[in-house]
């Protein structure tokens, strides 16, 4: 990055909320989450007739016991773009929301709860939860405001839908703004570890440390060898159709998207960043984990999972386009297809395609995209947001903890 590029992206400046925890949000959410399957119809209808563009959805349909569920509910309730939050169950489940609402509280969040069996079925429900959240709205007007810059944003970024443009193009220039937001102090987070097939030694070639390279590499064989329990590599159909011809050949294209800085460690799904900078975010399964199926890895999920780390924006790169959104977190769409721009210009955010034809330099569109990400959290709608795309995927799972590395303040600042 050059002096004057880094001059740009200094001075890209919003107003964002402030939390009590201390970590700014770009968004003021109120969000309601149902416990279980059962409970989701009330919740769903809790925020269409709350019809107000702040209040969403999200939740956990299983009834039995997933500490990955748990979670990640508990991340989403934490994130920073959250203000405030609802928590409905039936009355039976394991998730109980009246936890969920006490973790809320102790966060410095209005919080409330309820059983629907409680409240006598589905309308009263409805009703109480309607009134309460045209309560807790009022309330977050009063959020404190506070500037913000690139060096107080986390970003994740994933791929899918990918053809031959995605790692000429789409990836390339997320990796060249991933470089721009680290250098600026800012935090980036990238994941897909079964999308890097064939790129170990390229990936611990990275690591900022000794324990870096190590933690890389053993998620590398991790995934490897999930890859080949399940009997296939996140490779498809739709990927050979867009001109990709094999697993390797998609791995480069995916891992460029991380840009070229030192990669600090690897996170698991709902585990933030301790301190700034590029870091691999694990979502494969760890072995022994509950056999309700193998885990169903999508877009959406994939979304979740680094949303569950607070990242602010999740940047989705797609050559042959996609329409979802994510809860909690603004989703921009990107592609470095321009035919797919053009024919999906309602949905997707971004053109990376000038970089293909020679318009523009990877820099320059590197630059381009920190404005559209400084405009989006300044509070700007995302296509998705804008078409009311709330997409969100919570499966059963099993992952460990895994303690992130010890570093001092000195060291962090």
């Amino acid at each position: 990055m050059n002096e004057e590029d880094g001059m740009k992206q200094a001075d890209l400046l919003w107003k964002g909320y402030q939390r009590k925890n201390g970590a700014p949000g770009i968004r003021n959410r109120v969000l309601v989450i149902y416990t279980v399957k059962c409970s989701e119809f009330v919740a769903q209808k809790i925020v269409e007739k709350s019809d107000h563009p702040e209040v969403e959805l999200a939740g956990f349909d299983g009834c039995t016991d997933n500490q990955y569920a748990v979670d990640m509910l508990i991340s989403l309730i934490r994130h920073p773009n959250v203000g405030a939050v609802l928590a409905v169950g039936l009355g039976c489940e394991y998730i109980q929301p009246e936890w969920l609402a006490e973790i809320a509280e102790k966060e410095g969040k209005p919080s409330h709860w309820m059983f629907i069996q409680q409240e006598g079925g589905t309308r009263p429900a409805i009703e109480k939860g309607v009134a309460w959240i045209s309560g807790a709205l009022e309330e977050l007007q009063a959020v404190p405001r506070v500037e913000m810059g690139m060096k107080d944003l986390v970003i994740g970024a994933e791929c899918g839908g990918s053809d031959y443009t995605s790692g000429l193009a789409g990836n390339v220039v997320v990796g060249r703004f991933f470089d721009k937001l680290v250098d600026l102090g800012g935090t980036a987070i990238f994941e897909e570890i079964v999308e890097a097939i064939g790129l170990d030694q390229l990936l611990i070639g990275r690591g900022a440390d000794k324990r870096a390279a190590e933690e890389i590499r053993l998620t590398y064989d991790k995934a490897l060898d999930y890859c080949k329990s399940v009997r296939q590599y996140s490779v498809s159909p739709g990927n050979f159709a867009g001109g990709l011809s094999t697993i390797e050949e998609k791995s480069m294209g995916a891992v460029i998207k991380s840009g070229t800085r030192p990669i600090q460690g690897v996170i698991k799904v709902s585990q933030p960043p301790l301190y700034s900078g590029l870091w691999l975010l694990d979502s494969t399964p760890d072995p022994h984990w509950m056999q309700f199926g193998i885990t169903n890895p999508n877009d959406n999920e994939g979304l979740m999972d680094l949303v569950s780390c607070g990242a602010h924006i999740v940047l989705l790169v797609t050559g042959r386009g996609s329409v979802v959104g994510s809860a909690v977190a603004p989703c921009i769409k990107i592609t470095g297809n321009h035919e797919t721009f053009q024919r999906m210009q309602e949905d997707m955010d971004f053109d990376a395609g000038p970089v293909l034809s020679g318009e523009q330099s990877q820099d320059e569109m590197a630059e381009r995209l920190a404005e559209y990400v400084a405009a989006t959290a300044s509070g700007i709608l995302t296509k998705s947001e804008a078409l009311g795309h709330r997409e969100f995927y919570i499966p059963y799972k099993y992952q460990e903890k895994q303690l992130l590395r010890k570093k001092s303040c000195e060291e962090a600042v």
